[in-house]
């Protein structure tokens, strides 16, 4: 139904901006790389969603297409709803999770608020072979394996360092070391990082 909405930012916060069109208001749920994008912007170009649902028509917006991209296709896994997607998208940029997916990094996955094993397994088998044209071609790269990548956050875990951090450092290092890191690099690397 929607496009895009253009026109003068009234208010933006981490979750939501208010877009006036022409005189018209529109209130649209944004994730934190949106509010990142847009923040400092007084005229902003927003990719919408719209949500129908029985109660409710909710508009989310996206600061490229990549992103509302990415949206669409998380809402058609079973159980991923609008909030839920949106939450990932916070938490991850497209490239991140297109690099998760296809890269089966589950670890990465369930890092994410919200997002448990099976969640991140069925966000796996259901996009890993859905996603081509979302993201930078770098993203679909493979990197370290996943019981790597899995052994390192629970290490930086028990040491007490916050989940999205841990999944953020582990997704740069092992984008930026290919496929040959061992646990070990991957944790001391990160330990330099957070």
């Amino acid at each position: 139904m929607f496009d895009f909405i253009s026109g003068k930012t009234e208010r933006i916060t981490p979750t939501e901006i208010v877009v006036n069109c022409n005189g018209v208001g529109y209130l649209l749920h944004i994730s934190l790389n949106t509010f990142e994008k847009l923040k400092s912007k007084s005229e902003v170009k927003i990719f919408a969603h719209l949500v129908v649902r029985e109660d409710s028509q909710t508009l989310y917006g996206f600061a490229t297409m990549n992103e509302r991209e990415m949206y669409v296709k998380l809402l058609g896994v079973n159980g991923v709803g609008p909030s839920t997607a949106r939450m990932i998208l916070s938490a991850m940029s497209v490239d991140d999770v297109v690099s998760a997916i296809t890269n089966s990094n589950i670890a990465m996955l369930k890092s994410i608020k919200g997002i448990g094993p099976k969640a991140a397994q069925r966000l796996v088998i259901e996009l890993q072979d859905k996603l081509g044209g979302i993201g930078s071609d770098s993203a679909y790269n493979l990197h370290g394996s996943n019981q790597e990548i899995e052994e390192a956050s629970d290490a930086l875990l028990a040491l007490g360092f916050s989940r999205p951090a841990v999944s953020k450092v582990l997704a740069k290092i092992s984008k930026d070391s290919g496929n040959k890191i061992t646990t070990e690099e991957l944790i001391k690397k990160s330990l330099q990082l957070l």
